[in-house]
């Protein structure tokens, strides 16, 4: 069978740490590292074909090594024909496609690479169809097929987001986070499973407990504000979940230490680990991830580190190197939705 290509579409999304300490499973920073999909769809018959092909490079490499082989195992795949099957036809996009995935996103980190992969599929999806939905609709969507939406959401639109649950829709708040701080990551060699992480939290916290989160909750988001101390020191220790997933991570307190005695406000996990996540002024950063990984290497754990401010900018389109002429059907001769790409800090 002759095919032609049809559409192209390329996006990029950034990494996220999700939680931050108290703001467990409700606020995600965007971070100036990036997962940058291309899609190109082929007319024919993908079952004739058999054509949903993938190339991954960089650190999406460490899930050929993992074996994830299978199609319907992508979350790029699940992100992009979620998007075809809720909002083109329900049966989905019928020819080929081909994904070519390069990230430097540290996999199974915490640094939100699941997310970035649902968001980048469905993203790709809405360019090459022109479907115009925005970069909420898209969180909103993906933050259904995650479960919980606080990567999804600072991926999505950037900075550092605040999710609020609803009956029928998430809703996604922008947090200001004050200029002067930075974000400093020591990632470790070794990966935290989600599934263990979640089954290590209890069913229930004494009311105590639940006021004095509450409390460290909004010492965050203020912190986060104004770049007090005390708030983000009260903030980022966490009384909800990291006391529960400490014993996941190797030398934790080995690590929050090190950040702390290097100038940090304070440490904590960055989602559920296994990296671990350090506040500090932002000239100081870099020294404080430092710190933090060699904390780690002291008692033979590979780490890498680095530093970042928050990345102001969400999931983008990125032109294609090239797009076929007289597309008769999809694609970018649709106008795109998404915001074009804006530099990090």
């Amino acid at each position: 069978m002759t095919t032609r290509v049809i559409a192209r579409a390329q996006v990029r999304v950034p990494a996220t740490t999700a939680n931050l300490g108290a703001g467990f499973d409700c606020l995600g920073l965007a971070l100036d590292r990036w997962l940058r999909v291309s899609a190109e769809l082929r007319s024919g018959n993908r079952d004739e074909e058999g054509l949903v092909t993938f190339h991954r490079t960089g650190t999406l490499t460490a899930l050929d090594r993992a074996g994830i082989a299978s199609v319907r195992d992508d979350l790029i795949w699940q992100g992009f024909e979620r998007v075809l099957l809720q909002f083109r036809d329900k049966h989905g996009f019928r020819g080929s496609v081909h994904f070519e995935a390069n990230s430097d996103i540290p996999v199974a980190r915490g640094l939100g690479s699941s997310a970035a992969a649902l968001l980048a599929g469905a993203a790709l999806a809405n360019e090459a169809f022109g479907l115009l939905l925005s970069a909420e609709d898209l969180a909103r969507l993906c933050t259904d097929l995650e479960g919980h939406g606080d990567n999804v959401g600072a991926a999505a639109l950037g900075g550092a987001v605040l999710v609020t649950p609803r009956a029928f829709a998430p809703a996604f708040s922008q947090v200001p986070v004050h200029e002067s701080l930075g974000f400093a990551f020591a990632v470790p060699s070794f990966e935290t499973r989600t599934d263990l992480a979640r089954a290590a939290l209890p069913s229930s916290v004494p009311f105590r407990t639940a006021v004095l989160a509450a409390s460290k909750a909004a010492s965050l988001v203020r912190g986060l504000q104004t770049a007090d101390r005390g708030l983000l020191t009260a903030g980022l220790n966490d009384v909800l979940h990291v006391e529960h997933r400490k014993p996941l991570i190797p030398h934790y307190e080995r690590v929050a230490r090190a950040a702390r005695n290097a100038g940090a406000f304070g440490a904590t996990l960055s989602g559920s680990g296994s990296s671990i996540v350090a506040v500090a002024p932002r000239n100081q950063a870099a020294i404080v991830a430092g710190a933090m990984a060699e904390a780690w290497r002291a008692v033979d754990v590979p780490a890498d580190a680095f530093a970042t401010g928050v990345c102001p900018t969400g999931v983008t389109a990125v032109p294609p190197t090239s797009q076929p002429s007289n597309l008769p059907t999809y694609g970018l001769a649709q106008p795109i939705h998404l915001p074009r790409r804006i530099a990090c800090p």
